[in-house]
């Protein structure tokens, strides 16, 4: 081989193991889902966008806005406080300079009440609830006789989806995003026998045929649907039980929607290694943790054991992890700066969980490579 031929080929060789080797190649998606913040946030939150999310490499991030927007097209369901445009441009731009992928969401079916109150949607529209004979108590308990966990509204109510579209649609536009989350976890009302639409008809095939009719709209429009995963789990098979996995029928769904839809495989309590059936099944899928750091870590571990130990086909579509917070923006940033000044570390939070996270992420970048990482944190125990 001629010089100039060998050094080309050389050079050749060593960016290409460079770019097996890159943090996007070992770990493409590296999230953060946290609820979108209230107005008078929104200067804090870019703040941590610009200081914490990117220099730690989270490239995804996915803001459950819900009705915290000034909407337009149905006022009606707005809060009264919800983020306006301009603060939605203040966050789009910060994401846009660290190239983070937005991912707005609007939790659809179920989800449409929490314990004694029903969400903006029933509360407005009454009509669209799959259980109206069941009441909300007085005094809530978990177990009820009602199996009342969160509400939700009826797949084949014939206006429901004239109204939620309309809010996908308005609230993409002004992230300008080009994929949607929308929930569709905890569905523990669907197929009620007493629904006048729903009742007797099977319960996977409800569930899949709402999956389908929303990733057609945002088909229809460029935009990519993604969900988490608890509902396409068995939960007697696999004896996960029926929070993170589904006791009500609705399992054999993972067989009747498309493929192109990213599943969210959240486990909270155990690192279930899930995503693997997810990725065999044909869908791409993440895996999130919440609050128990050494089990978070864990779960980065597998990703990349998973992905290395894989054929093409499969690895590419285990996606990555995306780390997830179930408090408020403000309350999460007060608990992420108590993690980071090494306050409260014994305690299993959000905010520790994803410094353990990220830090873990953070050896996965090629030796040399600078990251702007934080140093390291004491282990959380």
């Amino acid at each position: 081989m001629k010089p100039a031929a060998l050094i080309i080929f050389l050079a050749t060789f060593l960016l290409n193991a460079r770019a097996e080797d890159s943090l996007d190649s070992r770990m493409p998606v590296r999230g953060f889902c946290i609820s979108a913040p209230s107005a008078r946030e929104v200067d804090k939150f870019t703040q941590f966008i610009e200081e914490d999310l990117a220099p730690r490499s989270i490239n995804t991030l996915i803001l459950r806005v819900d009705y915290n927007f000034q909407y337009t097209s149905h006022p009606e369901l707005k809060d009264p406080h919800g983020l306006t445009k301009t603060d939605v441009a203040k966050i789009v731009a910060a994401c846009r300079k660290h190239n983070l992928k937005i991912i707005p969401q609007i939790n659809l079916l179920g989800h449409q009440s929490w314990e004694k109150t029903p969400a903006n949607l029933l509360k407005t529209y009454p009509e669209f609830d799959e259980t109206p004979w069941v009441a909300f108590p007085e005094k809530y308990q978990w177990p009820n006789a009602e199996h009342l966990y969160c509400k939700s509204y009826c797949p084949l109510h014939p206006k429901v989806h004239e109204i939620v579209f309309a809010l996908v649609d308005e609230v993409c536009d002004a992230f300008e995003a080009d994929a949607f989350h929308a929930g569709l976890d905890e569905v523990f009302y669907i197929g009620e026998d007493k629904c006048p639409r729903c009742g007797g008809k099977d319960k996977a095939e409800l569930f899949a045929g709402e999956v389908r009719l929303i990733r057609e709209h945002l088909a229809a429009k460029g935009r990519k649907l993604w969900m988490w995963g608890d509902r396409l789990l068995d939960g007697k098979l696999t004896g996960i039980g029926e929070w993170e996995s589904s006791l009500n029928g609705t399992a054999r769904a993972i067989d009747l929607i498309p493929k192109d839809v990213v599943i969210c495989d959240w486990h909270y309590e155990r690192p279930d290694q899930t995503a693997v059936y997810f990725a065999m099944k044909g869908f791409s899928v993440v895996t999130c943790p919440w609050r128990n750091a050494p089990n978070a870590v864990k779960q980065v571990q597998d990703m990349v054991r998973f992905r290395e130990h894989s054929t093409p086909e499969i690895r590419n579509r285990l996606l990555g992890i995306v780390q997830t917070v179930w408090s408020g923006a403000g309350g999460f940033l007060k608990e992420y700066e108590r993690a980071k000044n090494h306050e409260d570390l014994e305690q299993q939070t959000s905010g520790n969980c994803f410094l353990q996270v990220s830090e873990e992420i953070a050896k996965l970048a090629p030796r040399g490579t600078d990251t702007n990482a934080p140093t390291s944190t004491p282990p959380v125990k």
